[in-house]
């Protein structure tokens, strides 16, 4: 059952593309790589690492980033970036299995939350809806974890105000 959860504002660093759901590979794949070099630079991750829904476009399309909780001023070389989650009341629903079924999962808590009346922080743009802070956040690390039926992933969508 989804819960209304207050998280306060979060630092990150990232990557960002813009991505069908056939090519996402090409930007998750980017999370081993960016904790690795935040490791050579002795930082430490604050947090387990996410996907950031920016832009949901026509197609379906996503711009989204592949980010990685810090704490401090990290300065990352390009292309990442270093970026912030707001503050905020957000809704908090963890979903259990493969990345196959996060669709579902979503629909499901977007669901709930029209039939609770909130509102999320998401607007019309110019390009597709754009969200204030949409998370998918990966609690199961692959290596620790093999079978994705097992993973762990907590959605959270930050609500309006």
């Amino acid at each position: 059952m989804p819960a209304v959860v207050e998280r306060p504002a979060q630092r990150y660093v990232a990557e960002r593309a813009t991505v069908g759901i056939a090519d996402f590979p090409r930007i998750a794949d980017r999370l081993p790589p960016l904790i690795g070099t935040l490791a050579a630079h002795g930082v430490t991750p604050a947090g387990a690492p996410f996907f950031r829904y920016r832009v949901l476009h026509p197609g379906p399309r996503f711009t989204v980033e592949a980010g990685v909780p810090v704490d401090g001023d990290h300065t990352p070389a390009g292309p990442a970036f270093l970026g912030e989650l707001p503050a905020g009341r957000y809704v908090l629903d963890t979903y259990v299995g493969p990345p196959g079924g996060l669709a579902a999962a979503t629909e499901a808590v977007l669901a709930w939350g029209a039939a609770e009346g909130l509102t999320w922080d998401r607007a019309p743009g110019p390009d597709g809806e754009e969200w204030g802070c949409r998370l998918e956040v990966l609690r199961s690390d692959p290596r620790e974890v093999p079978d994705p039926a097992q993973w762990v992933t907590d959605l959270l969508f930050r609500l309006e105000g």
